[in-house]
């Protein structure tokens, strides 16, 4: 079996940020990626996306993104932004390994690939995102629904609502600009339990993401406060919210029930319905610590502290959603964790 100091799973942002972290601790990581490169859940992304925060604030420790430092970088930006960032760390990516299990071993942890492959280590960081388990929630009727049902980690680009009458259920980022988009060619509802929450794209003149790092938002560490991550408002230069008001799409409550195509509102009003898109977010993806006691909590949720296992100090998890800070899960967030996360292990594995 071959013996590594420290197996990171999953390379994308959180885990390349990871392996640079532990490098610069004197440890030589091993980072697993399930995908065929390391570029984590952004290549499957909807092909629209395009970021809430300036390239300035959307990089990774130790490489700036590249070209107008206040652009919002497209999808295929960052995808092609990690790539190079892993092709400059000194440590050992390995694609196509998606991890089995991880079992505790003698001396540390043994981490099993699908493959078959087999590597002890001394200490595990969980990187793998969320994208993997997308949240569908129970909502009335909707498991009678006949027509198309989907999850935002499914849909692609509007071309295939084309004419057609879609809901968008969800009140974050992603809800309402893939509404916003699928608006431009099909009759578009965004159905949410309460009103959208807006934060303005620029204040002062400045983006939102200058006043959050200048005041130190950014990086307090309120995750330690928080039992739940709170709802997220969404950040709008305008457009989204003028789409609204001009019904395209349309602001509804949550429909109260579903028959057949047919979809009830809370006034009573019924109509037909081609597709409901569930833009509910993630939950984190550790199916491999399924089986590892203490590790997850019954829903399948991690119990850390601050990103280290309660129960188990060689475990650590980086790239959760507040998992610290406003920013754990972002580009720009996902260093600060990685390095608190690595400066622990080192200390655990004796090399500091």
């Amino acid at each position: 079996m071959e013996r590594v100091d420290v197996v990171v799973i999953g390379g994308g942002q959180a885990g390349l940020a990871s392996a640079r972290a532990l490098v610069r601790q004197g440890l030589k990581p091993v980072v697993l990626e399930a995908s065929d490169r390391p570029a984590g859940s952004w290549p499957r992304y909807y092909d629209g996306l395009t970021l809430f925060s300036p390239a300035r604030y959307s990089a990774l420790p130790g490489l700036p993104f590249p070209g107008d430092p206040d652009r919002y970088p497209h999808r295929d930006e960052v995808v092609a932004y990690l790539a190079d960032y892993a092709a400059r760390l000194d440590a050992d990516i390995r694609t196509e390994s998606q991890v089995r299990a991880v079992r505790r071993a003698r001396g540390g942890f043994e981490v099993e690939t699908e493959g078959g492959e087999r590597l002890a280590a001394g200490a595990v960081v969980a990187a793998s995102g969320s994208f993997g388990r997308p949240h569908r929630p129970e909502l009335p009727g909707l498991d009678a629904f006949t027509g198309t049902v989907l999850h935002a980690g499914d849909y692609r680009d509007p071309a295939p609502f084309a004419g057609r009458r879609v809901i968008v259920v969800g009140a974050g980022n992603s809800a309402v600009q893939i509404a916003a988009e699928l608006a431009e060619v099909a009759r578009v509802t965004l159905a949410t339990r309460g009103p959208i929450r807006y934060a303005p794209q620029r204040i002062l003149g400045r983006d939102l993401h200058f006043w959050l790092t200048r005041t130190g938002i950014d990086r307090a560490p309120l995750g330690r406060f928080l039992s739940s991550p709170p709802p997220q408002p969404v950040i709008d230069d305008g457009r989204y919210r003028a789409a609204l008001t001009r019904r395209a799409p349309d602001r509804r409550p949550l429909f109260a029930g579903v028959d057949g195509a047919k979809v009830t509102w809370p006034d009573g009003v019924r109509e037909e319905v081609d597709a409901i898109l569930l833009a509910t977010g993630y939950r984190p993806d550790l199916p491999y610590l399924a089986r590892f006691d203490g590790a997850l909590d019954r829903a399948g949720l991690p119990r850390h502290r601050e990103g280290r296992a309660l129960a188990h100090p060689g475990i650590a998890f980086t790239g959760l959603e507040w998992q610290r800070s406003l920013t754990s899960n972002s580009l720009r967030g996902a260093g600060r964790d990685a390095a608190r996360t690595a400066r622990r292990l080192a200390a655990l594995l004796g090399r500091r």
